[in-house]
């Protein structure tokens, strides 16, 4: 995690030393919002140190499948079918993002698209540390009615021309960045840095969807399809204890960007017998996360509770040698 909200220090030109030399502020439009969902729009916006715009790029990318809600972003099969695949155009993507932290709203979501799209292509994204917005303007103490891209554009008299556009969005979004960063610098706040780790292991999932006519088939209740798993059947045993074995039954749950896709860790913790949690409880009997200082909730709650807490390739080794449950 490379997240500090101590004051930051500053040059004697009064920028904070520790600011990132440039930023690629992306917008990504896509089939939807679930793992298996592609991009089929991206924009990148790239700013120099103090947030000033250097240039833009824009590009359609064919899905190779239905496009999802047309009704929000105005993509359709005939207007993708003749756009370039992410392939065809991952290295000019590269090159937006190159040295370059990743800023975006929600930027969690743009990232895990852009990563599984790398993965694809047998490639990585060139990208270590992404900036949310949301985040940021929750650390200015900005006095936003919500969290959405429209009353950050408002609060900054910034007009948007076409929302759900990729390219509208990165600009609206870049021209709200620019004096949030300058608000930041003035006020000596670090920024919300995180980590980012490209996947190395990765699999799609072929997720069945129901077919509803127009709009390539989607309804919006299909944009997030749940993944239901067999109850694991063996009891809690309790908290896993450092220095010794996982045992079947234990509760594991997962907070942060994991290296290998976040269902392929899950699967495994399944199928060595190990019951996968959703959230944070008493009962919990370790968090797996890479960013142990990211105060996210799950890691908050960990914190109260005392849940033990081990990196994503700690836990890979604990996996290959769990306790089997007793015989009942």
């Amino acid at each position: 995690m490379l997240e500090d909200r101590t004051t930051a220090a500053s040059s004697p030109a009064g920028w904070p030393t520790a600011y990132p030399q440039g930023y690629a502020v992306v917008d990504v439009e896509t089939t939807g919002l679930a793992r298996d969902d592609r991009i089929i729009s991206a924009a990148v916006y790239r700013l120099d140190a103090r947030g000033e715009v250097e240039d833009h790029w824009y590009t359609l990318v064919n899905p190779e499948r239905d496009p999802g809600p047309v009704w929000i972003h105005g993509l359709t099969s005939d207007v993708l079918e003749g756009a370039p695949l992410f392939p065809d155009i991952a290295e000019e993507f590269s090159a937006r993002l190159a040295d370059r932290v990743l800023v975006a709203h929600n930027a969690v979501f743009d990232w895990q698209m852009i990563a599984r799209e790398y993965a694809r292509a047998r490639c990585e994204a060139p990208v270590r540390q992404r900036l949310c917005t949301i985040a940021l303007s929750k650390e200015l103490g900005l006095p936003l009615p919500n969290h959405k891209l429209e009353s950050l554009a408002a609060h900054f008299g910034v007009v948007q021309q076409r929302a759900h556009h990729a390219l509208d969005d990165a600009r609206v979004l870049a021209e709200a960045f620019r004096p949030s960063l300058k608000a930041a610098a003035e006020g000596g706040v670090r920024l919300p840095l995180h980590e980012c780790r490209p996947l190395t292991e990765w699999t799609d999932r072929a997720v069945p969807r129901q077919q509803q006519g127009g709009y390539g088939g989607y309804r919006p209740t299909s944009w997030r399809p749940a993944r239901k798993r067999p109850a694991c059947p063996y009891p809690n045993p309790g908290r896993y204890e450092e220095g010794k074995r996982l045992k079947q039954g234990m509760r594991i749950a997962f907070s942060g960007d994991t290296s290998v896709e976040r269902d392929l860790l899950e699967d495994r913790a399944v199928e060595a017998g190990l019951h996968v949690a959703t959230s944070i409880s008493r009962l919990t009997s370790l968090l797996v996360t890479n960013d142990p200082d990211s105060g996210t909730s799950k890691v908050v709650k960990a914190q109260q509770y005392g849940t033990p807490v081990v990196d994503e390739a700690a836990f890979g080794q604990l996996l290959a040698d769990v306790e089997p449950a007793p015989e009942q």
